[in-house]
């Protein structure tokens, strides 16, 4: 192509790109359509920032992808458009001095001599596999309602370089529920545009109060049965300008990207298969959905198989319930406070009458959530707790553990009880842990007592934790987990009519406690391993 033709060419789609939609900061935002070319977001700094910013971009590369880094004074982006000029090819810019927003302009004309000594920075955009999601079936509802997309400032900090300390920004689109799996394979093949969703759910649990107002551009309304889902957002360069509050600096507005030359093409199917994501609800209150690989589920449904066997014979795999290991664990890799607790006196004649299954899965799962970042604590029954303290502190003398965990007992029963414990004041917006694992621990029964499983009452060994979890389903932010292997244990009442139905004496001994997951193993132990286990696949899975 001849040069005349090649800026002709680029004129015309700059003319298409400045289509006025109405509104203020409306003149061409290429937010509101389907373009069909990839799209970046824009950051131009000084050269003296320029290596720091980049060392920001891949400390950060899901909400900050790098395309291209100009060298200085350059306007051109050869990987992205032949004859661009970044001071024109972006329909409006935002001028930052000193970190604070001075002016938003069509053109960057005027700065020609200031960017003479200044770095382009040009980063993906998730606006350019929106062609992709249309193809799968995910509606565009922003596209649909002629507006710029939601974009929030979260509580979620980037890793900091330099003067460069930030949060997150994320951009939001509400899904259908149905169509969740769907926009999470088809933006996960685009690693450039800012992969997979960093979060499925309600808003509040990444810092955003009121969806109605983003902090960037337009709120977006959903349709009956949408499902918000978030993305890592190139406009975390916006906040990332303003923190380092150098002099002079640039970035495209919100919602008005570099239209490169590049058509979007259509995401490849991705070399390994295995790693697809897939979504599973772990909470309805508050709404969570989380991802995994489809390797990594394989995994720990395998996982879940094995410590299912029934070395008893007692009939336990009528209590089994698909996944709920993989969704417990999901949900304990997003909490940041667990509370565990265990003890089973089934041998109320000896001293002490615990039996040994429970505390060594009960330190495992610690361990593993102790790795993790996680804050652990243990509550158990008061005349255990010297028992128990020799038994943390053989586990971290032997390397189990890293520290010893805090050790807790809980004996005043009722609700107010319950809710001075498990929340800051007693207050259920403040919970203090995020979710509450019972493993081999005793279950209250329907008429109040406790029983092993020969149907002798033990009531009189043990502290009212039941308490906690029957409170704990009334509170937003507290999900519970219950591992057993005979179904009188706390938890298993999520199950208990098939323990009423199907194990010896469960018309008696079946607890009636329910948690929101009910693991069943072989021996209680093996369920405790599985989810320190689990824990681990998922950290390592590149999707979750």
């Amino acid at each position: 192509m001849f040069p005349v033709f090649k800026i002709m060419g680029r004129l015309l789609k700059r003319v298409f790109h400045l289509t006025t939609y109405g509104g203020m900061h409306s003149r061409g935002m290429t937010a509101r359509r389907g373009t069909g070319y990839q799209q970046a977001n824009v950051v131009i700094l000084h050269k003296s920032l320029a290596d720091d910013f980049e060392a920001f971009c891949q400390a950060n590369s899901g909400p900050l992808p790098l395309l291209y880094r100009s060298q200085p004074g350059e306007w051109a982006c050869p990987p992205l458009a032949k004859d661009s000029d970044i001071r024109t090819d972006c329909p409006q810019y935002c001028v930052f001095e000193n970190g604070r927003l001075t002016a938003e302009v069509p053109s960057l004309s005027a700065f020609t001599q200031q960017m003479q000594d200044m770095v382009s920075f040009y980063l993906g955009c998730s606006f350019s596999v929106q062609q992709d999601l249309r193809a799968a079936g995910v509606p565009i509802r922003n596209v649909e309602q002629s507006r710029n997309v939601s974009m929030f400032r979260t509580s979620l900090p980037c890793r900091g370089v330099g003067v460069f300390r930030c949060p997150m920004v994320v951009s939001m689109l509400p899904v259908p529920e149905g169509k969740l799996e769907a926009a999470a394979q088809v933006s996960h093949l685009a690693p450039t545009a800012h992969g997979a969703p960093i979060h499925i759910g309600d808003t509040a649990l990444i810092g955003i109060q009121d969806v109605s107002r983003p902090e960037y551009g337009e709120a977006v309304d959903p349709a009956p049965g949408d499902v918000p889902v978030f993305w890592a957002c190139g406009v975390t360069g916006v906040e990332a300008v303003q923190s380092a509050k150098s002099p002079l600096a640039f970035t495209h507005s919100p919602g008005c990207m570099f239209l490169s030359d590049r058509e979007s093409a259509p995401a490849a199917v991705t070399s390994d298969p295995e790693q697809r994501p897939m979504a599973y609800s772990i909470s309805q209150q508050p709404l969570h959905y989380s991802l995994a690989s489809k390797a990594t589920v394989q995994r720990i449904q395998t996982l879940e198989q094995i410590i299912g066997e029934d070395p008893g014979e007692r009939g336990i795999r009528a209590l089994f319930v698909q996944d709920e290991l993989l969704k417990s664990c999901l949900s304990l890799s997003h909490a940041s406070s667990v509370l565990i607790t265990t003890g089973f006196p089934t041998h109320f004649m000896h001293t002490p009458p615990e039996e040994t299954d429970g505390p060594p899965g009960a330190l495992a799962m610690a361990a593993a959530l102790q790795a993790l970042g996680k804050e652990v604590a243990m509550v158990v029954d008061h005349r255990a707790l010297e028992m128990n303290a020799g038994i943390m502190e053989d586990a971290v003398e032997k390397g189990v553990m890293k520290t010893a965990v805090p050790l807790l007992s809980f004996q005043n029963p009722g609700q107010e009880s319950a809710l001075q414990f498990l929340c800051q004041d007693g207050d259920p917006k403040r919970p203090r842990f995020d979710h509450l694992v019972a493993i081999e621990r005793s279950g209250r029964a329907a008429d109040g007592n406790y029983y092993n499983m020969r149907g002798v009452n033990i009531k009189h060994l043990l502290d009212p934790i039941d308490d906690l979890f029957t409170t704990a389903s009334t509170i937003a932010g507290i999900t519970t987990t219950g591992i057993g292997d005979g179904g009188n244990e706390l938890g298993m009442g999520k199950v208990k009519e098939a323990v009423r139905t199907h194990m010896p004496n469960g018309g008696l001994v079946a607890c009636d406690v329910a948690a929101d997951f009910a693991i069943t193993a072989g021996v209680s132990n093996w369920g405790g391993y599985a989810v320190a286990y689990s824990l681990y696949l998922l950290n390592i899975c590149p999707i979750h």
